[in-house]
């Protein structure tokens, strides 16, 4: 291990701790060098790192601090690198994204309210097959966004909204071009919606996860020209 890898590890634990909180400042450099005996450079590359990955905050002339550490501002390292993939791996985003949509749909079927489901039941007779195709699309990311958020899981959330930014064209292209796409999909929007209405964890877990796949599997056959 090296020594900016160690001046890492031993901030983190601090913050593991509890002795660093979020909105917390760290110790002056050197005070903080001698404490971890580490040098002065070894802890500064550490902190660069740490500011890459937006565990830190450097406020020049202030002091370095730790952010809020919210699950959007950690996931946003995840997201560049997302925004780096080729068209060849859209489809390995979709295997990732078909398990944990799959696993937030069912901890949103034990978890959802009264009022989510409002909000999800809304959301689905809002559209229609007369609806633009953009307008599906946007109606697409705010049901899964919501289910998402009606998991509980914060992180789980985020994850999910780094992916399914990263595959709506595939989605598009999908509406455009395969027919039925349009109405399968409102379909299967609905039987998810009654699935989580019904806290049916199984059932709602099985069709998000048909869901995704139908995109998956429609790319797959586009990709050697046979959809």
């Amino acid at each position: 291990m090296s020594l900016t890898d160690d001046a890492i590890d031993q901030i983190k634990a601090m913050i593991v701790s509890g002795e660093l909180r979020p909105g917390d400042r760290l110790p002056p450099e050197k005070d903080l060098a001698e404490r971890l005996g580490l040098s002065r450079n070894s802890l500064r590359e550490a902190v660069k790192a740490l500011e890459v990955i937006r565990v830190v905050d450097v406020r020049r002339g202030d002091g370095t601090y730790v952010t809020s550490l919210e699950p959007a501002l950690l996931l946003e390292a995840i997201s560049f690198g997302l925004d780096l993939h080729n068209d060849r791996s859209v489809l390995e985003l979709f295997a990732v994204r078909r398990i944990l949509e799959s696993h937030a749909a069912g901890l949103a079927a034990q978890r959802v309210d009264a009022d989510q489901i409002a909000a999800l039941e809304a959301e689905v007779d809002a559209v229609g097959t007369a609806t633009s195709l953009d307008d599906l699309v946007d109606h697409d990311v705010r049901l899964h966004r919501l289910i998402a958020a009606c998991s509980g899981n914060r992180y789980l959330a985020g994850l999910i909204e780094s992916l399914s930014a990263h595959t709506v064209r595939a989605r598009v292209w999908r509406g455009l071009t395969q027919d039925g796409a349009v109405e399968r999909t409102l379909v299967e929007h609905r039987a998810l919606v009654e699935a989580l209405a019904a806290h049916d964890v199984e059932r709602a877990s099985v069709l998000a996860s048909a869901h995704v796949s139908g995109v998956e599997e429609w790319l797959r056959r586009a990709a050697v020209g046979e959809a």
